[in-house]
């Protein structure tokens, strides 16, 4: 027969087991729901600690604002954080940025540069740091600086689309046109290369006489229009390297009450430029695909971080847009 005080440490005992036993089986359960959560997305687990910087030369502009929606959307995938911030058109700004990535350790940089020439010594000191950096939109043509991979749409061809838009806006009649440019910008550049191309070989009896720096902003776009208007008043069509420069060209071709009697071409198809095409402000546009340029540029990333080497260039095709697709 067990003893009063024999019973009280045993009933002690068995309380402190039970007890024991009660936390050891919640931890379990607490480290098992979250083994389970871990194991529903192991590609975000193991991204997790990763950042991305990416510094886009202006963040306003509707094309960097549907780049950085995809670049998020895929980021997500991989479990990748995405610091984005806007350059705003400023070099300085941009170099800057790229310092505060570096001091903040980020696994990586995407770049959109301002000034291709000047960011290739902000990019000599990403790769000192060992931080890979990669553009999307717009190269460095800087010596300076490496860059794992570019990543754009295909410029040549779609200046080149640009150029069979002004073919068949002008038909057999021709005419003489203008460009409104942005020269400095590498893409600018392989977008009025294409254009040409395709005006000298597609309707040889179109003749561009003016080429002239918009900025590739709609107000300075519309004021370079306006002095083209004066100067050749028998233009039959204008070719702005983006959307905003299109739309300031339509805004003089209006206030002209030239609208329909000059083909206004652009180059990106955003929801506003779609908008004229359908009034027929605009004849039609080249379209970007600037939400593909995101995935595919995190996706290179991605390779990047896996231990293999993407491609130095990858190009995503340029469709067009007119007046027939926007009833689609």
């Amino acid at each position: 027969m067990m003893r009063p005080g024999s019973l009280l440490r045993s009933s002690l005992v068995c309380a402190a087991l039970v007890a024991a036993l009660a936390a050891c089986t919640k931890e379990t359960t607490t480290t098992s729901t979250s083994t389970s959560e871990g194991s529903a997305s192991p590609g975000a687990a193991a991204g997790a600690s990763k950042v991305i910087g990416v510094s886009i030369q202006n963040r306003e502009a509707q094309f960097y604002q549907d780049m950085e929606a995809g670049m998020k959307s895929e980021a997500a995938k991989y479990g990748y954080t995405v610091n984005v911030v806007d350059a705003s058109r400023d070099n300085s700004k941009q170099q800057s940025q790229v310092e505060d990535f570096i001091s903040q350790k980020v696994a990586a940089i995407v770049l959109t540069p301002y000034d291709s020439q000047a960011i290739g010594s902000a990019i000599i000191e990403a790769n000192k740091a060992n931080i890979p950096v990669f553009t999307a939109d717009i190269a460095n043509t800087s010596k300076q600086g490496k860059v794992v991979a570019h990543i754009a749409s295909d410029n040549v061809q779609g200046g080149a689309q640009a150029g069979k838009l002004m073919c068949a806006a002008l038909g057999s009649a021709g005419g003489s046109i203008a460009i409104l440019d942005e020269p400095e910008v590498t893409s600018v550049q392989d977008r009025v290369k294409g254009f040409k191309q395709a005006i000298a070989t597609g309707c040889p009896n179109v003749k561009i006489v003016a080429d002239i720096d918009g900025g590739g902003e709609r107000a300075k776009a519309s004021a370079a229009m306006e002095d083209i208007l004066q100067a050749h008043k028998d233009l039959k069509g204008v070719f702005g390297i983006n959307d905003d420069s299109a739309l300031g060209a339509s805004t003089a071709v209006n206030a002209a009450g030239l609208k329909g009697k000059v083909a206004v071409i652009g180059y990106d198809a955003t929801p506003e430029a779609r908008t004229a095409i359908k009034g027929g402000s605009m004849y039609g546009d080249a379209i970007q695909h600037p939400d593909q340029i995101g995935i595919k540029t995190v996706d290179a990333i991605a390779q990047y971080f896996a231990g293999k080497t993407p491609p130095p260039k990858i190009s995503v095709p340029v469709g067009t847009f007119t007046k027939a697709d926007a009833g689609k």
